[in-house]
């Protein structure tokens, strides 16, 4: 591991904990310049390709995943954490099926679900991209919707 201060190779372990979705928090400390930095270790399991609307297929990428999310999040009381662990959990989900091939819709409504619990402006804002709600009317009948559950 390089220290992302100096580049240089060797440092210690400080500290070691879990983290949410099966990886490991590593506290390390430069054992040239001095700097504390944290790692986190996942296992590399398999995940599905994705197959867009338009039929092509890319690798599940989970860095494009939490962007989106976190886009949608912009300026709303989510945190990091929330959005990390949302993220995790449908990498997760992905992983269990043991697919090879799954529909960008199936990833798309797991991360609408948990938006939708997370923060509903969130979720409108990511739907309205999501499900290419192109007019106000198409908006208000999804607001509407969520007003309604909510009472």
């Amino acid at each position: 591991m390089l220290c992302p201060f100096c580049q240089h190779e060797k440092s210690k372990v400080v500290d070691t904990t879990k983290d949410a979705p099966g990886g490991i928090r590593r506290r390390r400390e430069c054992l040239k310049c001095g700097e504390r930095f944290s790692t986190l270790e996942r296992a590399i399991l398999a995940t599905p390709l994705i197959i867009k609307q338009d039929g092509t297929r890319e690798e599940f990428n989970r860095e494009k995943l939490t962007q989106g999310i976190r886009i949608a999040c912009t300026k709303r009381p989510v945190s990091a954490a929330d959005i990390e662990r949302l993220v995790g959990e449908i990498e997760a989900v992905l992983q269990r099926m043991g697919k090879a091939e799954v529909s960008s819709r199936i990833m798309g409504d797991m991360a609408m679900e948990g938006l939708r619990e997370l923060d509903y402006v969130a979720y409108i804002r990511y739907a309205s991209v999501y499900l290419g709600m192109d007019d106000l009317h198409a908006v208000r009948t999804e607001i509407d919707h969520l007003l309604s559950e909510e009472s």
